[in-house]
């Protein structure tokens, strides 16, 4: 074989394999995530709202692979998305003071944030708060990924 037919064959398997592993860690969340709340049960915790904003797809650093939309209500014990989030891998959910919309200003912001916990549905979601946590205390919250550093979306609720 000729040495140009070698090196375009490698480059070639290199590009497949990088696409099959970028799809792979697009997939392994989505076919691994938990059975998501019905909305009958979101619907019900609306009930006790203390506060409550939308989730938007047009933020700034929201693009066609890291969104959210739909609307978040934040209760006496848990915060709870009736809409749904672009997949992706270790999304926590954050309250801000501020409201951010770039990863710049959540990088900037994150040590006056609180993590409230791991978000690990798509479709729906319910987090609990912890009861050392003041919702009031903050403004906004933030859909973060830790493992890739991308900001999904965020919502002004105060």
């Amino acid at each position: 074989m000729k040495p140009i037919v070698v090196v375009l064959l490698l480059i070639s398997h290199a590009i497949i394999a990088m696409m099959g592993f970028a799809a792979g860690i697009y997939a392994l969340p989505i076919l691994t995530a938990p059975e998501a709340p019905k909305d009958q049960v979101i619907q019900q915790l609306a009930r006790e709202v203390r506060f409550e904003a939308e989730l938007r797809r047009d933020l700034v650093d929201s693009d066609m692979l890291h969104w959210g939309e739909g609307r978040i209500v934040i209760g006496a014990e848990s915060i709870s998305l009736l809409g749904s989030l672009a997949p992706g891998p270790d999304y926590r959910l954050y309250l801000s003071p501020e409201f951010v919309e770039t990863e710049a200003d959540f990088k900037r912001l994150k040590s006056t944030m609180v993590n409230v916990g791991p978000v690990k549905t798509f479709s729906n979601f319910i987090v609990p708060i912890a009861d050392n946590i003041e919702p009031a205390d903050y403004t906004s919250v933030i859909i973060w990924c830790e493992s890739f550093g991308e900001f999904i979306s965020a919502a002004r609720y105060q």
